[in-house]
């Protein structure tokens, strides 16, 4: 039995850390999703990377799942990083194009990709998906309405797709993580302590782990308030 992984967003701050950790796994094919990559060329030849286009649009989700080929002697793995932030307005202080925009990037992309990801295993022998949802979406924080609802819409998503996927022998789940050690959080929070924050090679140990054993852990949100030193 085959086993492909899916990567989208594999080339982002948090993508490039998982990816790095899941190519090191026992995966037969893995293919790379982003709006663009460093370096297009690669030396694994079981290694595709796949440029993609706004994820929100559906026929470039199609696009995008036409390099997959579905098969009775396959079980499919997707971890998604796809998403995006944004905060600190009030609700009285949101517009409706940043509320669209949060809803868009976080909730549409994460609905089509489960969609068009539920058709690949229904042809095939299993699978498992896991998406990247938020602690906010699970606990609200000021100033963080639009970003909170669209993460808690996917939960509800995940927690739905989960037991649909029963049917088809598909497990779905979410991490949740309060703070992701990247560049881009190093700066909007210099005083932070970044020894506590998630790691995105952790990340990526964490989906093999739910994926090692997706055949009974589904429709679960994995929190991530904060880690600690061995």
């Amino acid at each position: 039995m085959n086993k492909e992984l899916l990567i989208f967003g594999a080339n982002g701050a948090l993508g490039s850390g998982v990816t790095s950790a899941l190519i090191k796994k026992n995966y037969d094919k893995i293919y790379l999703f982003d709006f663009k990559f460093d370096e297009k060329k690669n030396n694994d030849e079981k290694i595709d990377k796949i440029t993609i286009e706004d994820l929100a649009i559906e026929n470039n989700v199609e696009n995008a799942f036409k390099n997959v080929s579905p098969g009775k002697n396959k079980k499919f793995f997707l971890y998604s990083t796809i998403g995006g932030f944004s905060g600190g307005n009030s609700v009285r202080e949101t517009s409706v194009s940043e509320w669209e925009k949060m809803m868009s990037m976080n909730l549409r992309t994460s609905f089509l990709l489960a969609k068009h990801f539920s058709n690949l295993v229904s042809s095939s022998d299993s699978g498992s998906l896991c998406f990247t949802a938020a602690y906010t979406g699970l606990s609200a924080e000021n100033k963080k309405a639009a970003y909170g609802t669209s993460k808690s819409a996917l939960i509800h998503l995940v927690k739905s797709v989960a037991l649909e996927g029963e049917e088809i022998r598909l497990s779905v789940n979410a991490i949740a993580p309060f703070i992701i050690d990247t560049p881009a959080n190093r700066g909007w929070m210099k005083d932070g302590d970044f020894s506590k924050w998630m790691k995105p090679e952790e990340i990526g140990e964490l989906v093999n782990s739910i994926f090692d054993n997706y055949n009974f852990v589904t429709g679960n949100i994995i929190s991530l308030k904060q880690r600690f030193n061995k």
